[in-house]
């Protein structure tokens, strides 16, 4: 099996693998899924992958948890994995890590953005669904970081997908499970390791998104991912995990400290040659805070549409600009309200 994935990896430009016992293997590609041949994978297949894979403790999480999330390489190549049971069987799920961390030219990320990476403090998030790029934004945002500013760097990741090197900055990354026992401890102890830049892999939870808000304010700049869609679902999201006697104080953090939202979607491109990013960006401008502090959040998409000057885009302008430019097929997307 790991041959076979090597060979896959070497001949397709897929993003994902899944192995499903009494099933042929399938790949995304470009978003959709392929059978790249007719060989149905077995259950000796999964065993023996799991076996060549995972540690004795790893196997251990496994059969206590019914799924874990790791990552590893295979020959050239590395994958973050999850292995999890169903009622027919086990199953494994391989996304393709690139080894070589993209530029923000290369993923043409608004010049919003990169001015965003060269402030000394606040909280700026990447939202989207699953597979929508959120990780390869944030590496292509740290690797800049690291390339023009000096400093220390701390990820903080569930697992560790992009390798970091340090260059002119100190880069330490640490893998929940491996490094850390959680994001919330990690996060607390990471107030003590003097950062300079702090990248949670994702706010899951309560603790671990009062202790963001409260290094974004102690002079940290903070990155941090969420599976929401837009501005100001995200702010609600935020907000909602707290208790309600909270939630007064949680907007006023947020509304001090947050500093971006931006929100990514990926489209098949017209050329055929794999996909392109739209990006929503929301800038905390004065208005934009004053919202958040009011609990005025529905009122954001209104001012998001009108500062285009600041930056500012919405979901259906980033993707109209794509179809115009001819980058996708207006048959390919899908405008919101």
């Amino acid at each position: 099996m790991i041959t076979l994935i090597e060979q896959y990896s070497k001949d397709y430009a897929f993003s994902d693998v899944h192995l499903k016992e009494g099933m042929p293997a399938m790949l995304r590609i470009n978003g959709e899924m392929i059978a790249p041949d007719e060989d149905i994978v077995s259950s000796r297949d999964i065993e023996e992958f799991i076996s060549q894979i995972l540690t004795d403790e790893q196997r251990v999480d496994l059969e206590k948890s019914r799924d874990i999330d790791l990552s590893f390489e295979i020959g050239d190549y590395r994958f973050r994995a999850n292995f999890f049971y169903t009622s027919k069987g086990l199953s494994i799920v391989l996304r393709k890590i690139e080894t070589e961390i993209p530029s923000m030219a290369d993923l043409k990320l608004p010049y919003v953005m990169r001015e965003m990476s060269e402030k000394p403090n606040g909280l700026v998030l990447v939202t989207g669904p699953t597979g929508s790029g959120k990780s390869t934004t944030l590496a292509s945002i740290i690797d800049e970081i690291n390339n023009t500013k000096s400093g220390h760097i701390l990820t903080i990741e569930d697992p560790i997908e992009y390798i970091h090197h340090s260059k002119k900055c100190s880069i330490s990354q640490r893998e929940i499970g491996k490094d850390a026992v959680s994001f919330g401890s990690a996060l607390r102890a990471s107030l003590r390791e003097d950062p300079d830049v702090i990248l949670v892999g994702e706010l899951r939870d309560l603790e671990t998104i009062q202790l963001a808000l409260t290094a974004a304010e102690t002079g940290h700049l903070v990155f941090g991912t969420l599976h929401t869609s837009g501005a100001p679902n995200t702010i609600n999201r935020i907000i909602d995990v707290f208790p309600s006697e909270q939630q007064g104080q949680i907007r006023a953090q947020l509304s001090q400290s947050l500093q971006m939202v931006v929100t990514q979607q990926l489209f098949k491109r017209n050329d055929g040659q794999g996909r392109v990013a739209a990006f929503e960006i929301m800038v905390c401008n004065h208005a934009v805070r004053n919202l958040i502090r009011e609990s005025k959040i529905f009122q954001i998409s209104s001012i998001m549409q009108t500062a285009r000057g600041e930056g500012m885009v919405t979901m259906n302008q980033a993707i109209e600009e794509l179809v115009t430019s001819g980058q996708v097929n207006q048959n390919d997307v899908e405008f919101g309200d």
